[in-house]
């Protein structure tokens, strides 16, 4: 059999590892958020793991909030202005997570996720995760599940499948996305990002949108990140085969969003050690501005899903 799954329950969460036997490549993955700890390839010079990770479960516990890496972002996406917002005439505040003045990344990104099953065989290797939210933040006073499916296939690709389910008798609003740090080397700076979008979302000085869309081509046929800063979202061109490569001379990571993640929110941070590339469903600050927000409906399924493929270049 081609595929193998490890799982380490040493640890208050466990970790989960999916594995290709033949080519050696693997992804981990934690309980804790279910979040991507991990997505290693074989290369001529040896291993490399492209996401910017945790030393380890504990590491993650204690430092989720920051930088939000690898993180599940919802019920909301980035940013919700000053964390208020109207849902059916009541004003609704949230409690957790401020970056002020603003709440950030939703709610659930420490979620301890529970493993609901494991499956590998000579196609793909996967695990499906769920937690049930029980509005536990004053703020979002809703009942939704989120099941997570994680499923490393042959050619270094790597699927990841959100659903939501609304627990509730009413329509719930909802943004969902990821927020994982891409790293193919010691610095962002040599290599060349390409976004299928001409425009992008207008933020204030707070990464709030406006509500205004701007032109912005830059990356539509490849950019090197050298002097580039960027804290944007951007609209796709065309949902659901609109993609985003990053790449240096060596490795080439391809993302492919399905037509349920409209967005691509870009960060840069400061050490220029790796890249946050977070699909989004909605813009940020959807609760506010609509701009892709979702009502979902009791009883009905929303799927959301994005792809990283790995190809090595040399």
């Amino acid at each position: 059999m081609q595929f193998g799954i490890e799982i380490n329950n040493e640890n208050r969460y466990p970790s989960i590892v999916l594995k290709d036997m033949v080519t050696g490549s693997f992804t981990e993955i934690y309980s804790l958020g279910a979040l991507l700890n991990s997505f290693t390839i074989k290369t001529h010079n040896g291993t490399i793991n492209i996401i910017d990770g945790f030393k380890s479960v504990e590491e993650a516990a204690a430092n989720t909030t920051n930088g939000f890496k690898s993180s599940k972002l919802s019920p909301f996406v980035c940013r919700l202005n000053k964390g208020k917002y109207n849902f059916n005439g009541n004003e609704l505040s949230i409690e957790k997570f401020y970056l002020p003045p603003h709440a950030i990344h939703g709610i659930i990104f420490d979620a301890p996720f529970t493993i609901v099953s494991t499956n590998a065989n000579d196609d793909f290797a996967e695990v499906i995760l769920q937690y049930n939210y029980t509005s536990t933040d004053k703020g979002y006073p809703f009942n939704y599940t989120t099941t997570i499916c994680w499923k490393l296939t042959i050619n270094n690709n790597l699927f990841v499948t959100t659903t939501v389910e609304n627990n509730n008798t009413f329509a719930i609003p909802m943004a969902d996305g990821w927020h994982p740090y891409f790293t193919l080397g010691e610095t962002i700076d040599d290599c060349i990002i390409t976004i299928d979008s001409t425009e992008q979302v207008l933020f204030d000085e707070t990464l709030i949108p406006t509500g205004e869309i701007i032109e912005d081509g830059r990356f539509i046929n490849g950019a090197i990140l050298k002097e580039v800063f960027l804290d944007n979202c951007f609209k796709l061109n065309t949902a659901g085969t609109s993609r985003c490569t990053l790449e240096n001379d060596k490795l080439l990571l391809t993302i492919q969003p399905n037509n349920a993640y409209p967005f691509l929110q870009v960060y840069t941070p400061p050490h220029r050690k790796s890249i946050a590339i977070e699909n989004l469903s909605a813009a940020p600050d959807a609760f506010n501005n609509n701009m892709g927000l979702l009502l979902i409906e009791p009883n009905k399924a929303y799927s959301f899903t994005t792809s990283y493929e790995l190809t090595i270049k040399l």
